[in-house]
């Protein structure tokens, strides 16, 4: 059985044209798929938030030096206040992390809320050497649980403190802040 194509002139018919490109754009879909299905990584949104100067910037960067090959990082020295928002990509594994390093002065903490939609969880920040600004951090901390949970759709916050001799580790400043039990608290050494 041979194909029924009708020659006009040396070319195919406008209808065999129109089959034959329906053909190769089915191909072309079917392979950008395998392809996509094959070599896509999942992508993660991760907030970093703290008050300004409490390290998120410093902890971005830390982040992406130890988990990126060829990535060198900028001199930590050079870090100042982030104004709006940095970001991080870090590929580990099949999953693509995308780090959303907003700032933390108290103008841009009311944008915050603006990113949890979007957002896979948070890790906040404290810079637990500056004891005199814990109960600040303590309050933007507990502003984050009067979001509705609709516009948050992860379950807990990461807590991370800086290791110092003022505060010893971050169970000690979750205790000291009362923050919720089902904070996870993790020390930075």
């Amino acid at each position: 059985m041979t194909p029924n194509y009708q020659r006009v002139q040396g070319e195919f018919s406008s209808k065999s044209k129109t089959d034959i490109w329906i053909s190769f754009l089915t191909m072309y879909t079917l392979l950008s798929g395998l392809y996509k299905y094959m070599f896509q990584k999942d992508e993660y949104c991760i907030l970093i938030l703290g008050l300004d100067n409490a390290g998120k910037t410093t902890f971005l960067e830390q982040t992406k030096t130890k988990f990126s090959k060829n990535y060198k990082g900028i001199n930590l020295s050079k870090i100042t206040s982030t104004v709006g928002l940095n970001i991080g990509t870090i590929d580990v594994g099949k999953a693509r992390l995308m780090f959303w390093d907003l700032g933390g002065q108290e103008e841009l903490q009311s944008l915050w809320d603006k990113y949890y939609a979007e957002s896979h969880g948070v890790i906040y920040v404290i810079d637990s050497t500056d004891e005199e600004r814990l109960s600040e951090s303590k309050e933007a901390f507990a502003l984050q649980d009067l979001i509705p949970s609709s516009r948050r759709p992860f379950n807990s916050t990461d807590l991370f403190a800086e290791q110092s001799g003022a505060v010893k580790n971050a169970a000690h400043y979750r205790r000291k802040t009362q923050a919720p039990r089902d904070c996870p608290a993790t020390t930075v050494k």
